[in-house]
């Protein structure tokens, strides 16, 4: 009895010990700031497309683009929690008549934490362009426009940092902690979404089919998939400037269903791939901070005699500074929460 007494509290005694280790291990590589409340203001991107091309002759491609414009808005770091608010900025006359208009309606919720990042995400688009392939005096535009595609893309994206002590993806992408010294991470990211792209007439037409080798086709394509994808990601730290890269790719399972024009629905199960790659550069000192990232995400799916791919990405420039908190801005949302 006495030696698991013993046994239990050296235990007991040993876990605090292990978690002031490993908070001092962090310490050293990671500074965080919970004594300051942060302003930025923000210029982004966000936007949603897709290609397609035959499964047997990969160099030929068709790709469609929404027309849409950048954002301009303000973020803060506040009671330890981060927000931006953005507003779209208009675009000219003359990129309407180019492109064509497009509708976006874009919803993101993304948290970060030491080892865990989740997002959210909800889009719908409708209005996009492909170049044409064989310009005419009937149809002399660079751009063919196709305000009958409608496209929505719902989702969460899991990623699990296995080398919290060391290394901080928050630290270069929203900035809540600053990393001081280079290093790295295995990178586990999970995601599950639902895709639906609709036309009122065939995506590819008799214009486009031609030109990619294929006598395929759908006016209405949907999947759900389900993804796992081991990466890395490594920050180069120089003084207070960071460049990080992040990368995973893994297969990802589709449950699909398409419509060909005057045709019964068709089902399929396939195995196809899944890549999230980011890129981050800037500044990040106790005070000032800034910089610009890209985030792309990319799947690839194969059905009847079509390669289709779309792809979201998201690019955003800032500057922001960090301010020391004073009043009801000591406290943390967990604060808040608690009270009765």
């Amino acid at each position: 009895m006495i030696r698991i007494c013993s046994v239990l509290i050296a235990i007991w005694v040993c876990i605090p010990s292990a978690h002031a280790q490993t908070d001092s291990l962090r310490d050293i590589y990671i500074k965080q700031f919970p004594d300051k409340f942060f302003i930025w203001p923000l210029l982004k991107k966000r936007e949603i497309s897709f290609s397609l091309n035959s499964r047997d002759d990969k160099g030929k491609k068709l790709t469609y683009k929404p027309n849409t414009s950048f954002s301009a808005g303000i973020g803060f770091y506040i009671f330890e929690i981060a927000t931006e608010v953005t507003f779209a900025v208009p675009i000219d006359e003359q990129s309407n008549a180019t492109y064509g208009a497009s509708d976006a309606r874009d919803l993101q919720i993304n948290t970060l934490g030491k080892s865990w990042g989740i997002d959210l995400y909800s889009q719908k688009y409708s209005g996009f362009y492909a170049p044409n392939p064989a310009p005419s005096p009937t149809s002399p535009d660079r751009f063919i426009k196709r305000s009958d595609i409608e496209l929505k893309n719902t989702g969460i994206n899991l990623r699990y940092i296995l080398n919290k002590n060391k290394f901080s993806l928050r630290s270069a992408y929203n900035y809540s902690e600053r990393q001081l010294k280079s290093a790295g991470s295995v990178i586990i990211s999970g995601t599950v979404n639902t895709f639906r792209l609709q036309a009122d007439s065939s995506v590819l037409n008799q214009v486009y089919a031609p030109g990619i080798s294929t006598t395929s086709t759908f006016k209405d394509f949907q999947y759900t998939a389900f993804s796992m994808a081991p990466g890395y990601a490594y920050s180069l730290i120089y003084k207070s400037f960071f460049l990080n890269g992040t990368f995973s790719m893994g297969p990802a399972h589709y449950w699909i269903s398409y419509t060909a024009p005057n045709q019964a629905t068709q089902y399929n199960i396939t195995l196809n791939t899944f890549a999230d790659v980011r890129i981050a550069i800037g500044y990040n000192s106790d005070r000032f901070f800034g910089g610009m990232s890209l985030v792309a995400q990319t799947r690839d799916i194969r059905f009847d005699e079509i390669h289709f791919a779309n792809g979201t990405t998201a690019f955003k420039l800032l500057v922001g500074y960090r301010f020391g908190e004073v009043g009801i801005l000591k406290r943390s949302a967990k604060d808040y929460f608690s009270l009765k």
